[in-house]
């Protein structure tokens, strides 16, 4: 068994001091919705307790979908590269940015320095930039291939991209991984299923996405952005079905107007041909609460989950 931890949308605050000339862009529209809601709707010690939780679970290794920061302030990246550090080795942890990430143009170049070796293929050598992406990672019977939708955008859109180039790169080593039998997972921050986000937050290239998956095969798809505790299904080849998995925000406070903070703990099983896929989500029933199971379901099986 093959024990994956993910999370997503951690949002590291608070905020540090922000000069007028960094709000000089659209970091002011972020700045002021910081303000109004994220900061209050963020619980700060929610993280500390869902990172312990899966310290304590001792995971083969987590994958992290993206928005570690809010507005991609120097001081946030950095922030953010020493909380990846305590959280455990860039072996062990899979990292695919997200939309704040990339707050602003020339952002996602230092998020790339700083958290580069997170993202950063099997075999690869740095410097990380956007033709390191998709990137493969294989662990055990897993194949963990990271997608980036992050780009800046203008002021109130946080839409995803995937390319064209990248949709070449990611078939490939979706072939590459399945002609080897591997259980493959792809990462990325933007739902790749229509109707899953407003149209201003929405993955433009949804249809290619699709496409890939649908020709080329994927047993699971892992990701964020929409704060929300989900199972989309992508159809396959031959009648299958792939399961597209959100999960809440790793920051999101009880009482709020999105599901309270979870992390998702898939128990993988199988060989290809007859994967089974336990999907457990972890996290505070109360506010304060310690972490416990909140739910679980099977996600991918062949007749029957097994007793």
């Amino acid at each position: 068994m093959f024990r994956l931890a993910h999370f997503s949308d951690i949002h590291l605050g608070p905020l540090p001091e922000v000069s007028y000339r960094e709000l000089v862009s659209k970091r002011i529209t972020g700045y002021i919705n910081w303000q109004r809601r994220r900061r209050v709707s963020l619980d700060k010690g929610i993280i500390d307790r869902i990172t312990e939780d899966i310290v304590a679970s001792a995971p083969d290794h987590i994958a992290l979908t993206g928005d570690l920061v809010n507005l991609a302030l120097d001081k946030e990246i950095e922030m953010a590269r020493l909380w990846l550090e305590g959280m455990g080795s860039p072996h062990d942890i899979s990292v695919v940015p997200g939309n704040h990430d990339a707050y602003v143009p020339g952002a996602l170049e230092k998020v790339y320095a700083a958290w580069g070796d997170y993202m950063m293929g099997d075999g690869e050598v740095g410097p990380v930039d956007r033709r390191s992406f998709p990137y493969l990672r294989v662990r055990g019977p897993i194949a963990l291939i990271g997608v980036s939708s992050a780009r800046a955008t203008a002021p109130f859109l946080a839409s995803g991209f995937f390319t064209e180039e990248q949709a070449i790169r990611t078939a490939r080593l979706l072939d590459e991984t399945g002609d080897s039998g591997l259980f493959r997972i792809i990462l990325i921050h933007h739902p790749p299923v229509r109707g899953a986000t407003g149209a201003h937050k929405r993955l433009l290239g949804i249809g290619r996405f699709q496409d890939i998956v649908r020709r080329h095969g994927a047993e699971i798809v892992l990701h964020g952005h929409t704060h929300l505790a989900t199972v989309h299904r992508i159809d396959g080849s031959r009648g299958t079905t792939i399961p597209v998995v959100g999960v809440a925000a790793a920051g999101q406070a009880h009482g709020g107007a999105h599901p309270p903070a979870h992390y998702n703990l898939l128990e993988i099983i199988g060989a290809p041909g007859a994967w089974q896929v336990r999907l457990s989500r972890r996290g505070p029933r109360v506010s304060g609460g310690e972490v416990t199971e909140l739910s679980t379901q099977w996600l991918v099986s062949t007749d029957r989950a097994p007793a």
